[in-house]
């Protein structure tokens, strides 16, 4: 499964690199055309990014579930890009974590990810 990421204090590009898996990073010209996973951070006052959202909009039909950094200390609005990002495009998310994750966050997104793609293989 692919990975998409979007990271700007390099939280999630830190936690991505962490990864033994296919990453790009979001960009106006990034070529998708296989289904991913996104792992963006959570900006202002629990907002996903502007460029996430432009990112999508030409590539959620391949989205299959999110992922979002956060800092605790936002209270209920830790991760919430991940919560608006799965409401608006129907996908589920699948974690969140703080900064840059944890050897366990990484453990768990891995298996996240497996699983996503064992559905995928099956439909």
């Amino acid at each position: 499964m692919l990975i998409a990421y979007d990271s700007k204090t390099g939280n999630v590009k830190r936690f991505v690199d962490k990864l033994d898996l296919q990453c790009v990073r979001v960009s106006e010209d990034a070529e998708m055309n296989e289904p991913f996973v996104l792992v963006t951070y959570t900006t202002g006052f629990g907002q996903a990014p502007q460029s996430t959202m432009d990112f999508l909009k030409q590539r959620s039909h391949l989205l299959r579930g999110v992922v979002s950094s956060g800092n605790m200390n936002w209270g209920m609005r830790y991760g919430m890009a991940a919560d608006h990002i799965a409401e608006l495009y129907s996908v589920p998310v699948l974690m969140k974590f703080e900064l840059s994750g944890t050897r366990k966050d990484v453990e768990q997104f891995i298996q996240e990810v497996h699983n996503i793609d064992t559905k995928v293989d099956t439909a």
